[in-house]
């Protein structure tokens, strides 16, 4: 399996509407970070599908190695990644 790019070694705090769909970039090309623009196609990635269900701030994964959908887990610290 490849491994995304790393993007930042910190989450995108992100504000969101509640009811509306976002789709997160897993591959870590996506020239819109942190959501997805299509730069996947061809590859082994999809884009993960995040359903706001309040308004208010979240951190997507900026460093693509989350182990919890779209949404960062801490991975960042853990792991010695450079941006």
């Amino acid at each position: 399996m490849t491994k995304a790019r790393v993007v930042q070694t910190t989450p995108f705090e992100v504000a969101v509407e509640a009811g509306k769909d976002y789709w997160w970039c897993s591959c870590g090309e996506s020239k819109t970070q942190p959501f997805c623009d299509g730069s996947h196609k061809g590859s082994e990635f999809t884009p993960l599908q995040y359903n706001a269900t309040e308004s208010g701030t979240v951190y997507f994964c900026g460093c693509k190695q989350t182990r919890k959908g779209a949404l960062c887990d801490g991975s960042h610290k853990i792991a010695n990644l450079k941006s």
